[in-house]
């Protein structure tokens, strides 16, 4: 087995968590990666290795940042909780109530627990559009407002790669005011010193690991009408401008950024009752209600049955965040994910830059999180 640099540290009970993070570069699975355990919200295993960019001349070291795609819809979905623990909002309400124009084609009924558990019949757009659209929030929070959903909203789930976001986005900033980015660096990742982005200022950009694009596209199975808007149009996702305009967007769907640390003490805020470092950030009730099951079966966009929850897939039945039933997390494209385990007050993170073509479940996150169980 080839040898890698593996810095950071893991303690003697976590010798599997070596172990397997070796492999993953042993194996050619890896160009720079990072994970992270915490319990009870204190950092526990932190292993980094490889390279931050594709000429393998900078390691991914500490101070990496890695664009996690959509694992940044689990910042959005706990920056929503709180909106919810202040009774600002509430998951049961109207969207339409906070947003009237989205009342339009048959939505009036859909509910924010609902837009966040991917039941809102929105998954892209079928009709051409610039991919550069996509960094104009209010010309796509209109195009929702107006669309008709592709299926009975509150019938099925579909998952929402892209436009969860804007709905999220649109939702906080009527009931807030701010950006959700500008939100989670003032009131979580500022006061925690977590190091976690929605938007990112260009001060940054110097540190941030490059992406090595995925060899296949994922296999999403039968192509339906919900798979190919959400998925396999050329407008699909956000693109069409500058890398630097693309990190500095604040998607709260696609763009965050993070370290694995940064992930895994953001997730010990469901795994620990709602509580980090002594403090209080959510009730217990905010975390029972962003965690509670609102739809499982068969997704109408990925080619799994899902159990989700109000922005985060709950462990359940896909199984691969670890053995918890009460588990929840989300996972990026590519491989990135971030999860919470309340039964064992046990929260995670991994990111890498070597995509892979796998939707949900990538096999060097399962293998790290499965030998994380062996020693927790």
């Amino acid at each position: 087995m080839a040898t890698v640099d593996i810095r950071g540290f893991c303690p003697p009970p976590f010798e599997k968590v070596r172990d397997a993070f070796a492999d993953n570069f042993a194996q050619g699975l890896e160009l720079g990666a990072r994970f992270a355990l915490a319990i009870e919200g204190e950092i526990v295993v932190d292993l980094m290795a490889g390279w931050a960019d594709r000429g393998e001349t900078i390691p991914f070291g500490p101070d990496t940042l890695t664009a996690v795609f959509s694992t940044t819809k689990a910042m959005a979905a706990l920056m929503v909780a709180m909106l919810v623990d202040r009774e600002a909002l509430t998951y049961d309400e109207p969207v339409a109530g906070l947003w009237p124009r989205f009342a339009a084609a048959g939505k009036s009924a859909v509910t924010v627990g609902e837009a966040l558990s991917h039941q809102a019949g929105l998954p892209g757009f079928a009709e051409p559009m610039a991919p550069a659209a996509w960094f104009d929030h209010d010309l796509i929070a209109g195009k929702l407002a107006a669309m008709t959903p592709m299926w009975p909203p509150g019938s099925a789930a579909g998952y929402h790669p892209v436009t969860f976001g804007y709905l999220a986005e649109e939702l906080f900033r009527r009931r807030d005011g701010r950006t959700i980015g500008t939100a989670l660096r003032e009131e979580l990742a500022g006061p925690f010193g977590l190091d976690l982005w929605i938007g990112l200022p260009d001060a940054e950009h110097a540190r941030c690991a490059d992406v090595r694009r995925p060899p296949a596209v994922p296999d999403l199975g039968p192509l339906t009408e919900p798979r190919r808007v959400a998925f396999l149009t050329s407008w699909a996702s956000p693109g069409g401008v500058s890398l630097a305009e693309w990190r500095r967007a604040a998607i709260a769907s696609v763009t965050g950024h993070a370290t694995a640390p940064a992930l895994a003490r953001m997730m010990a805020i469901l795994a620990c009752d709602g509580v980090l470092d002594g403090r209080r950030v959510l009730s217990s009730d905010a975390v029972r209600q962003a965690c509670a099951q609102r739809i499982a079966g068969p997704d109408l966009v990925l080619p799994f049955e899902i159990s989700w929850a109000a922005g985060v897939m709950r462990n359940a039945g896909q199984w691969i965040y670890g053995p918890g039933a009460r588990t929840v997390g989300h996972s990026g494209w590519g491989g990135s994910c971030a999860f919470a385990d309340p039964d064992r007050r046990l929260s995670g993170g991994y990111v890498m830059n070597r995509q892979s073509a796998q939707l949900i479940g990538d096999a060097r996150a399962r293998r790290l999180i499965d030998a994380a169980y062996s020693g927790a």
